[in-house]
């Protein structure tokens, strides 16, 4: 995946599923390594529906917070299946 506002030669992100894994510590944001990934998305409450869906679980709760000088922005802490924790973010 291209990293938007970089061109064709920006970086990328590159996801990987392994068929044999080993076993890891238990999810949490303070735990070493990655703490989460962020995508901002257009509807926070349906997009955390979807990753529901896919087998995915809530970290935290669904948050609406006004930034001064920036906006507002809404955001839940979701994981994926496999228990990796991303944002769902929108800012207004």
């Amino acid at each position: 995946m291209r990293l938007p506002g970089y061109g064709d030669d920006g970086p990328t992100l590159e996801i990987f599923q392994y068929n044999k894994t080993k076993r890891r510590p238990e999810t949490a944001i303070n735990r070493p390594g990655l703490a989460h990934l962020a995508f901002e998305v257009e509807d926070v409450e349906a997009a955390r529906e979807q990753v529901f869906a896919a087998g995915g679980r809530c970290v935290g709760d669904l948050v609406t917070a006004k930034i001064p000088g920036a906006g507002t922005i809404t955001l839940i802490y979701v994981t994926d299946p496999e228990g990796n924790i991303i944002e769902l973010q929108k800012w207004a």
